[in-house]
């Protein structure tokens, strides 16, 4: 395998178990008997986790390296994934899904950064295709979770199935991938923190904007679809799955778009895009509608996160690493209000109209979209140079 195929295979393996997690959710909210904002508060653990380990993971990164980090933070990942359907009470939830976050955001930073460290290297463009290879495998795991909850199998024996051969394919790529040279380290590393650009910053806060639609409808969909229109676990599970393949698709166009488009206007269309779906979402009458709206709002959500990290990698700052690691603490931070406020909104009227508060989001991306346009990166309409993806 060349070495973008192992990059590529790693971004795909890695959401798997992930997402085998999302169509257990409604499951685990009936045999707990939470309400819609106490399993709010328990899935609040998961971006607790993540938040709690992006105050440091970009310094482990530039100072090991991205492929030691990753190599060692998988089968860490992968045993606490199997955690959460152990659960007994939502304290013990919240807890678990803590440590999902904590390892998960490590995982995730490693392989955003040896993407960049790719590009940087061989001036072939892989980070789009390397996100949407990374929903497709979290597809992958949405659709053998919804089996797993349609047919009543236990769904640990199925996590714990899933996660060997995850970890072995992982550990084939990653032994395989070269090591990557020293970090460039800037002065704020060596002399401690100092506050982030404001271009940085709204980088971050674009990226933010677009990046709480996946993880409410990670959150949420299923629950939305059981609860407005009586969907069964399979069915109410597809509706993550739709929202997934809709967002894989629209990533591996991801890099011929950014050649094409630029790059400000590119994400403004899609955060327009995503309000489209938001619309259809607000008036579907029928489930089918409601899956419409929902993949429309994958397309509209798919670009920010790629877009952002390749924006925030070449911005103003210290290393690459610890500037993603700033991107992805402030997109994540959402994640933290998001649950709550979606919960808190959806007791005291019901989920679709808790679901709109995505739209502000959406439209506080579109508003700083033309960050990306002057963040200095590296030219995004260039050919690539090598053919090894």
């Amino acid at each position: 395998m060349t070495q973008a195929q192992r990059i590529l295979l790693i971004f795909f393996l890695q959401p798997i178990a992930f997402g085998a997690w999302f169509p257990h959710i409604p499951g685990i909210q009936t045999s707990l008997e939470l309400s819609n904002t106490q399993l709010a508060i328990a899935l609040a653990g998961l971006p607790a986790g993540t938040l709690t380990t992006l105050l440091f993971a970009g310094r482990l990164i530039t100072r090991f390296g991205a492929r030691r980090v990753t190599l060692c933070c998988y089968p860490l990942f992968l045993a606490a994934m199997l955690l959460p359907f152990l659960a007994p009470s939502q304290a013990v939830l919240m807890a678990v899904l803590a440590l999902v976050g904590g390892s998960m955001s490590v995982l995730e930073l490693g392989l955003n950064v040896l993407a960049d460290e790719y590009e940087t290297r061989t001036r072939h463009i892989i980070m789009s295709k390397a996100h949407g290879l990374w929903s497709f495998g979290l597809l992958t795991g949405t659709l053998i979770g919804s089996a797993v909850a349609g047919l009543g199998f236990a769904p640990f024996h199925a996590g714990l199935l899933i996660s060997v051969p995850v970890l072995l394919l992982a550990a084939y790529a990653l032994f395989g991938l070269q090591d990557s040279p020293a970090l460039k380290t800037g002065e704020d590393e060596r002399t401690g923190f100092r506050f982030p650009h404001p271009l940085l910053l709204a980088i971050c806060f674009f990226t933010f904007g677009s990046t709480l639609v996946e993880g409410a409808v990670a959150d949420w969909a299923a629950i939305f679809l059981r609860d407005t229109f009586s969907a069964n676990p399979g069915l109410a599970g597809l509706g993550v799955s739709v929202f997934t393949l809709t967002v894989a698709v629209t990533r591996l166009l991801g890099d011929r778009l950014r050649q094409k488009f630029p790059v400000g206007r590119l994400a403004q269309g899609l955060a327009l895009t995503g309000l489209v779906g938001l619309l259809l979402i607000w008036t579907a009458p029928v489930t089918p509608v409601a899956l419409a709206g929902l993949s429309v709002l994958g397309i509209g959500a798919a670009l920010a996160f790629p877009l952002g990290v390749t924006a925030a990698s070449a911005a103003p700052g210290t290393s690459p690493a610890s500037n993603v690691a700033v991107l992805s603490f402030i997109a994540l931070a959402g994640f933290l209000a998001g649950p709550l406020l979606i919960g808190s909104v959806a007791d005291h009227t019901d989920i679709r109209t808790g679901l709109m508060i995505l739209a502000p989001t959406l439209f506080l991306s579109f508003l700083l979209a033309p960050a990306l346009s002057k963040a200095g990166q590296r030219s995004l309409h260039e050919e690539p140079v090598c053919a090894d993806a």
